[in-house]
């Protein structure tokens, strides 16, 4: 799938803590009808070992994804994008190099790459990210070692690259408009979306404001 900014704003990341009674992909295939534009499958387990537990769930999203026509990103394993048939991976500064990213997946599919500085951003976008992520903008319970940014900061990121960047970290409908002005391409959400009790009415409540200060953006 061509990568477009556009698809950056609503920004599904997966966690299975806010599953409740649902499996994890129907809470996804809930945000999807509601309207988001892009799914990453994060599932903290996968470092630790063999992707095989995970191929069936990651085959099943990849089919919801493409029904949807929404792109599918795996959080830093490119065995199992290539394996399931993601669209692309994310990768954080601390997991696999960016360049090598690019090299293993070569020129078609997506590398979102995480950055909190200026000088992270401008190197994954030389090393060939399609996308930055950029945060914790209003600090976050989903990753311990994720430090708060400021506005300011994730402003700087914005303006210092050419390619897109989705701001994350705490992001919900009481604060999204906070965003507006920054330059950002979308925000890309966790609990914000996944802890609602009404996941796909969540997901539309989201893009509409979203849609907002894109609009007022342009």
């Amino acid at each position: 799938m061509r990568f477009s900014g556009e698809q950056l704003m609503l920004y599904a990341v997966t966690d299975r803590f806010w599953a409740g009674n649902r499996t994890l992909c129907e809470q996804v295939e809930a945000a999807l009808k509601g309207g988001v534009t892009m799914v990453q499958y994060r599932e903290k387990r996968l470092g630790n070992g063999s992707i095989e537990p995970f191929l069936e769930e990651a085959g099943e999203l990849r089919r919801l994804t493409e029904h949807y026509g929404v792109p599918l990103i795996i959080d830093d394993s490119i065995d199992l994008a290539l394996r399931c048939g993601a669209d692309g991976v994310h990768v954080g500064q601390d997991d696999l190099d960016a360049g090598l990213a690019r090299k293993l997946l070569g020129p078609d599919r997506i590398l979102g790459v995480t950055a909190r500085t200026v000088e992270q951003a401008k190197k994954a976008q030389a090393q060939g990210a399609d996308y930055i992520g950029s945060g914790a903008v209003f600090g976050t319970q989903t990753k311990a070692d994720a430090k708060p940014m400021s506005l300011d900061t994730f402003r700087e990121i914005c303006a210092s690259v050419s390619i897109s960047v989705v701001a994350i970290g705490g992001i919900g409908p009481e604060n999204i408009h906070l965003l507006s002005g920054t330059g950002t391409a979308g925000a890309a959400v966790v609990s914000g979306l996944f802890g609602a009790e009404d996941v796909e009415e969540r997901a539309r409540e989201l893009k509409k404001k979203m849609e907002k200060i894109l609009q007022k953006s342009n």
